[in-house]
């Protein structure tokens, strides 16, 4: 995985034009959606999740309410609860092609929790996201999550947000 970050940093390097990205964003209905809209513009979304891409990437991204956040990650990781970020990755190469979906009041809730703003926060969990639909994953062992941790610290500096963690 450190060979990938490092490579994916050097190509970041040597060419500064990012992947290709087919972006969907989508908002589903749930108190204060608006204020996610407002956030969320798509010309950003699509800068953060392109900087995390090393290839050219379809993409739906989904804000969700806690209902329909909870539902799916109940029906596909048998967790009763509702997570900040799911990431369905259905092919890595040659397009990266993935739906993330993001429970709005969760992301929210934890940016206020970890004193940063809802812009950060989605950033942070749209790399992360990204990554995972790329492969990376910081379950697994200790290294990976180090490394994975390392690479989206890299990333959102380039974007100019501060360490997530």
């Amino acid at each position: 995985m450190m060979q990938r970050a490092n490579a994916m940093r050097s190509e970041a390097m040597r060419n500064p034009v990012l992947p290709a990205l087919d972006l969907s964003l989508q908002f589903g209905v749930f108190a204060g959606v608006a204020a996610h809209r407002a956030t969320l513009r798509r010309p950003a979304v699509a800068r953060w999740i392109a900087h995390a891409l090393a290839q050219p990437g379809e993409l739906a991204v989904r804000i969700v309410g806690e209902e329909e956040a909870r539902s799916l990650n109940l029906q596909y990781r048998h967790k009763d609860y509702a997570t900040n970020v799911l990431t369905f990755d259905y092919a890595r190469a040659p397009t990266v092609m993935a739906d993330l979906v993001l429970c709005g009041p969760v992301v929210e809730r934890e940016a206020q929790e970890q004193g940063k703003s809802l812009q950060a926060h989605y950033a942070h969990l749209l790399v992360h996201g990204t990554l995972h639909a790329q492969g990376w994953d910081h379950e697994s062992n200790e290294r990976a999550a180090l490394e994975m941790e390392a690479l989206e610290i890299l990333l959102l500096g380039a974007l100019g947000f501060e360490n997530p963690y």
